[in-house]
């Protein structure tokens, strides 16, 4: 063995020892004969839940093991965030969130980790467009005649969102930074109340998940004028891009992804990260996302780390440039 291969060698067994880990994990691996405990920072039945509980039980079958999904709610995500950068470094605590708690939320409160440093990234799940709708009684056929009536009355139109620091309000305050329009942001406590209210008229507009907007379209309750993919839906090629319409760098799109507590062995992420990647190959398991408005995305845990980092830095400078604060 050569002197550089050796010193790699200590350095593994190292990590492994300093995790708590048998210096044998190539032949005994961190979970066996123990469960794994999924973190879902999000209350059950959302996306981030289904998710979860999809690759949990396809990933405890893998593995030999049972893996727990654990609903930590609350915070906008960071409770469950918290605790798992709380938690032993040794393969036994995962977190399944989303975009917000790791790229927005950390720009608009003191956090008591940080998300940037707190983990280790494991896989880039998949990716979640979002459509902007309207009631269908709106005047307006295109974003170009929304952000016209915007200019003509400052302040009069209002956009939902499933409240403040969310993605949906980021989306709503891109667009009136890059038009230079006034609008009223209007928080609900989730998506849902926040579609209800364009549907019924109270608001003017809501940029909303695609698997939580289309019904509605599809039932003539809401029209869609735009869509933040960087290319036109295949279940909706009538409905433009923002790109299209001439705002430039409005691809917008919501990520969910899986990661371990900052300092895990570089082999245990590797095995997890490929088993989960195992998972998202499956026919049954993107053809279930798809369904969820989710487009598979397989992503290694280099590409989610800087997917994260560039989400972070452009959601801090749309926080501060619009002086976003949280109530």
């Amino acid at each position: 063995m050569n002197p550089r291969s050796r010193l790699r060698l200590i350095l593994s067994l190292a990590s492994l020892a300093a995790a708590g880990l048998p210096l044998s994990a190539a032949a005994q691996e961190p979970w066996a004969g123990r469960n794994i405990s999924y973190v879902v920072p999000y209350p059950p039945g959302g996306t981030t839940d289904i998710l979860g509980r999809t690759i949990a039980q396809r990933l405890g079958e893998a593995l030999k093991t049972t893996v727990i999904v654990d609903n930590k709610a609350g915070a906008t995500g960071t409770i469950g965030g918290a605790f798992v950068a709380r938690a032993a470094p040794d393969g036994l605590t995962l977190l399944g969130t989303s975009i917000g708690p790791q790229a927005i939320v950390p720009h608009l409160m003191k956090l008591p980790y940080d998300p940037a440093k707190a983990y280790e990234p494991v896989a880039l799940i998949g990716t979640v467009p979002h459509l902007l709708v309207v009631n269908p009684a709106a005047p307006w056929a295109n974003v170009a005649q929304l952000v016209a009536a915007a200019r003509d009355k400052p302040g009069a139109i209002s956009f939902a969102s499933g409240g403040n620091g969310t993605i949906l309000q980021m989306q709503g305050e891109l667009l009136r930074l890059q038009t230079r329009t006034t609008l009223t942001h209007v928080p609900y406590k989730g998506d849902a109340p926040a579609l209800q209210d364009v549907i019924g008229g109270q608001a003017g507009f809501v940029f909303a998940p695609i698997a939580a907007a289309l019904p509605h379209v599809q039932s003539g309750k809401l029209k869609a004028l735009a869509v933040t993919s960087a290319a036109r839906l295949p279940g909706l090629p009538s409905v433009p891009t923002m790109v299209e319409q001439g705002y430039k760098d409005f691809v917008v799109e919501q990520w969910q992804a899986v990661y371990l507590p900052a300092k895990t062995p570089a082999p245990v992420v590797q095995r997890l990260h490929q088993e989960i990647s195992r998972i998202l190959k499956d026919k049954d398991v993107v053809a279930q996302f798809e369904k969820l408005g989710i487009t598979v995305v397989d992503g290694t845990p280099a590409q989610l780390a800087q997917r994260q980092a560039a989400d972070s830095q452009r959601w801090g400078t749309v926080i501060r440039d619009a002086g976003i604060k949280l109530d």
